[in-house]
């Protein structure tokens, strides 16, 4: 019998583990080997662990469902809480955006409204400016509402509907963000509102600017005419005409005309409507006096000519002695036009004693003229005669030498010197275009 080995370690010898059954007469063993034995312990360890995990499913699965269905909860509340959030915000958004539309409206209704009073001064400007152009005070390319016609001038632009409509809905910020600022500090977008604020500040500063131009050169107006108004008096003074009642009145109120009452002041006084009245008198004042003065006889009758007798006493030609000569002489071409000094009323025509053939011309507020020693008169008595316009022929009849214009200016009948009103028409011609030469 061969002997088997023993397996021994470290000299020992190494036992197995036998398991016996014994059944009757029967007995059987089972050897146990190492690795079955650590089989057997796995095995049984994974069953004593999926019974565990069984277990405990079965015990706790309640608490985790509920657990998922809580969790479950708190994500729909919270998915509803951030909705209703969104909703919040996206009605505040809305509200915004209502409230920045009525506050733009509202801003440019102001601005439309301060445009339209701006065009309907413009209106009532037109005739006062073009009454000013015709007193020789202004012409169109200075007139105060130049710089809201001209399509050129930067306030003008700005204030036109069009131009606001522009500034409120187009065009970028003027402070936006450039595009490669990405490190930059990027300031929140402009809102409508804000934009309105923006364009509604610098178009009522265009409509100021506008304004406060408009007043200056009204007062320069109204001061140009009060001085121009106040130098044709004073010249008219100086040669003792009278200043017309209408004047007197205008500027030194109507004592005479019963009117009084108690003093009150002033409501709702417009600087802009009291600038344009001052005007409207200033204007009237003077187109008064400039009536006045080309009403009269302040031009010369005979341009260029030369004098052959003046006013005042001198030796008469045809007795010798010391006599008044009532007029001035003129030196004139037998048969040359005689013209009209002033607009008035032939009073008399034909022939007058010393004069010759004479015509006598009343030009009201009891100023006339006298032309003698005619050759041919060209009127008849009740006439109306506009300045310049021929009322007779040079001629050398009456008492005269030669052919020449007896020239006489007449106050309320008494004879003053011509000179005096010729002299006064050369300053006056500057300030009133038609005394001019006839």
């Amino acid at each position: 019998m061969t002997a088997k080995p023993q397996n021994r370690v470290f000299g020992k010898q190494q036992r197995h583990h036998t398991i016996i059954l014994a059944s009757g007469d029967t007995v059987r063993h089972m050897t146990v080997r190492p690795w079955m034995a650590a089989f057997a312990v796995c095995l049984v360890g994974i069953f004593s662990i999926g019974y565990l995990l069984a277990t405990s499913y079965l015990v706790l699965r309640d608490d985790l469902i509920g657990a998922t269905m809580a969790r479950q909860a708190r994500m729909q509340y919270d998915y509803e809480d951030r909705i209703a959030a969104l909703r919040a915000q996206v009605d505040r958004v809305t509200s915004r955006q209502l409230l920045d539309q009525q506050v733009v409206e509202e801003k440019v209704d102001k601005l439309i409204e301060q445009q339209q009073q701006l065009s309907s001064r413009n209106g009532k400007l037109s005739t006062l400016l073009d009454r000013a152009e015709n007193s020789g005070l202004t012409d169109k390319s200075a007139h105060p509402d130049a710089n809201i016609a001209a399509p050129k001038n930067e306030h003008a632009q700005l204030t036109s509907p069009k131009a606001i409509e522009k500034l409120l809905l187009g065009g970028k910020p003027a402070d936006a963000t450039p595009d490669n600022s990405t490190l930059a500090y990027v300031p929140a977008p402009e809102t409508m509102a804000d934009r309105a604020d923006r364009v509604f500040s610098k178009v009522t500063l265009s409509l100021k600017h506008i304004e406060q131009d408009q007043l200056s050169r009204i007062r320069n107006l109204t001061a140009d005419a009060s001085e121009t108004a106040s130098e044709i008096q004073s010249i008219m003074q100086n040669v003792g005409v009278k200043v017309p009642t209408e004047v007197a009145a205008s500027t030194a109120g109507d004592a005479d005309g019963g009117i009084g009452g108690p003093y009150v002041p002033p409501e709702n006084v417009d600087q802009f409507e009291q600038s344009m009245a001052d005007l409207d008198t200033a204007l009237t004042h003077l187109e008064t006096v400039r009536g006045a003065a080309e009403s009269l006889p302040f031009r010369n009758p005979a341009p260029g000519k030369l004098i052959t007798s003046p006013f005042g006493n001198r030796k008469d030609p045809f007795f010798g002695t010391l006599a008044l000569h009532t007029g001035t002489d003129f030196h004139f071409s037998p048969g040359e036009k005689i013209k009209a000094t002033a607009p008035g009323k032939v009073v008399s025509a034909g022939w007058t004693g010393g004069y010759g053939n004479m015509v006598e011309i009343d030009h009201g507020d009891g100023i006339s003229t006298r032309y003698g020693h005619m050759e041919q008169v060209l009127v008849k008595v009740g006439d109306k005669v506009a300045t310049g316009d021929a009322i007779g022929l040079a001629g050398s009849t009456g008492r005269s030498t030669g052919t020449h214009l007896h020239y006489e200016v007449r106050e309320n009948g008494h004879p003053i010197d011509p000179m005096y009103f010729i002299n006064a028409g050369t300053k006056l011609a500057s300030y009133v275009s038609g005394l001019g030469a006839i």
